[in-house]
Parts: structure tokens; C-alpha cells; sequence
């Protein structure tokens, strides 16, 4: 039985369906449906409940999954102690509304434990850092993963969520997205990239009567307009402190867009402990990181 089995029980049961641990994983819900399946031939006990619409995990699931938590940290610390220095150059892209996030915890953790492992980071649009991954110009990147899933030929390891917020100035009153837009200009967030995409569609299919003429690539810098009373956006508040920075008013909304953003790397690359080191800082760098979802 591979291991990574019980590490999709596990993302199965922190996801809550089998559906939602297969998008977050880039598989299909046949894939990991498989898998748990095998894991039940293995320990000749059922870990789920398929008697009605819904697939439940039974208590057992929880057990064997907490068991494997303990067995599987167990093993990464001797892993770290025991196996081969972990050392070289890696170039890890990181999108900029992650960078603050995602690059001091990380960096430090790596100097910490991998002295020898030198991570030097770039920043870039989600879909340009994807294409220098996949055209080995740089190891890894953090970026948002595309709504379609993502190549085949790249492995998404997804790290952290994002739902996408209304902002609207601070003194403003009002809740109702048509009565917002007919009062403010709507900043868009860059039309070109994964987020900019899902907010233009979220809108489009609710607000018929809406103006703009600011489109801008930077959260920051349309947070800046927002606070200053120059219109409304909807963006990803991934960067810590920035509603401190730039004081809003900011509305959670019903069905929101989701980002999820990954560390994507090569699938040529499965093997290679410099990444998985960095894998490894990245998650657990955004673990301790405010719940964005």
C-alpha cells in the first residue's frame, strides 16, 4: 500500500467529500475513489459509509488517519536527520500578492533546517511563472491554479485557498451589489490573470449595470483607490496586513470565487528532495497562516 494513499484519506477528511480532496489534488473523484477503496482491502475494514446519496467516513477513517499523521511525521524527522544533505539552488517563482505570505516563513524555515539549500525567489503572473516552470527556466512556483485543473505534465501541490472579497470604501453603508456599482466605479482587478477572470464572470452574472474604466495588476494599488472613495473591486486578501495598510469596508459574498493557490512543479522532478524540502517550508510556512476559507 503506497503512502500517499493515507495522505488523500487524509485530505479527504479535511475537504469533507471525496470531490472536494480530488480538485484540490488535480485528480478525479474515480481516481481517489480508487484509492480509498484499496485502502480498505488493506486493512479489511470499511472507512466510509456508501449507504446513502452521500459517501460519510466512519470513525475508523479518523483512527487510521490520525495513526499515519503520527507514523508519517515520525518518518519525515528521521528522514531529516538520517538521509542524505539536502543542498543546491532552487528558483521558486512566487506571485506578488503571495510573496509577503508565503517568503519570510519559508526562507527561514529552509535556512534552518537545509543550510546547504540556497532558494532564490521571482515574482510574475500566475500563467508566466507556470510556463517558466514547465520550460525548466525555474524549479517551483507559487502561483493560482487555472480553473481547468492545469497541465498533466506539471504536479499541482495545493497550499492554501482564497475566496475573492468585495471591497468598498470605508465609509460606505450600503450592502447590495447593484445598488453598490450604481454608486461606485468597479477597479478591475488585471483581466489577464486567474482572479481578475473569475471576478469579471462573478459579476458579470449579477450586476447588469456597472462602469470602469481603472483595470489594474496590483492588489495593493486597487485597495489604494478603494480606500480613497474611488470605486469598488473584488480581489483575493491574501497579503497580511493589507486591509491595516489600506483601510475598506470588505463584504464577504455568497458563492464567491475561490482561488487555490498551489506549488507547482515539474513531474519529472516527483523525486527530488530539494523540492520536497521546499514543499514541506511552504506548507508549513501557510499552515500557520490566517484561514483564508
Amino acid at each position: 500500500m503506497k503512502i500517499e494513499a493515507f495522505a488523500m484519506l487524509e485530505a479527504v477528511l479535511r475537504y469533507g467529500t471525496i470531490a472536494a480532496a480530488a480538485r484540490e489534488a488535480n485528480l478525479t473523484a474515480s481516481a481517489v475513489s480508487v484509492q480509498m477503496k484499496q485502502l480498505e482491502s488493506y486493512l479489511g475494514q470499511q472507512l466510509f459509509d456508501r449507504s446513502g446519496l452521500q459517501v460519510k467516513p466512519l470513525p475508523l477513517a479518523f483512527e487510521v488517519s490520525a495513526v499515519m499523521q503520527r507514523a508519517r511525521g515520525e518518518l519525515e524527522a528521521l528522514r531529516r536527520t538520517t538521509g542524505p544533505r539536502v543542498e543546491g539552488s532552487l528558483r521558486l517563482g512566487v506571485i506578488e500578492s503571495m510573496q509577503s505570505l508565503v517568503l519570510p516563513g519559508t526562507l527561514q524555515l529552509v535556512r534552518q533546517r537545509y543550510p546547504g539549500l540556497r532558494v532564490h525567489p521571482c515574482r510574475g503572473r500566475s500563467a508566466d511563472l507556470t510556463h517558466a516552470v514547465k520550460a525548466g527556466e525555474i524549479d517551483g512556483a507559487i502561483v493560482a491554479q487555472p480553473e481547468t485543473g492545469g497541465s498533466s505534465r506539471l504536479r499541482w501541490h495545493p497550499v492554501m485557498r482564497c475566496p475573492l472579497s468585495l471591497v468598498v470604501p470605508p465609509a460606505e453603508t450600503e450592502t447590495a451589489l447593484p445598488a453598490l456599482f450604481a454608486r461606485h466605479e468597479w477597479i478591475r482587478y488585471d483581466g489577464r490573470s486567474i482572479a481578475g477572470r473569475a471576478a469579471a464572470r462573478y459579476l458579470n452574472a449579477r450586476v447588469r449595470n456597472k462602469f470602469g474604466t481603472l483595470e489594474l495588476d496590483a492588489v495593493r494599488a486597487i485597495m489604494a483607490m478603494v480606500s480613497a472613495g474611488l470605486g469598488v473591486s473584488l480581489v483575493q486578501l491574501s497579503e497580511p496586513g493589507i486591509r491595516t495598510a489600506f483601510p475598506v469596508r470588505v463584504l464577504a459574498l455568497p458563492d464567491a470565487p475561490v482561488l487555490r493557490f498551489v506549488l507547482v512543479t515539474r513531474a519529472s522532478d516527483a523525486d527530488s528532495r530539494p523540492l520536497a524540502a521546499l514543499r514541506e517550508a511552504v506548507e508549513e510556512t501557510l499552515a500557520g497562516a490566517p484561514a483564508k476559507a
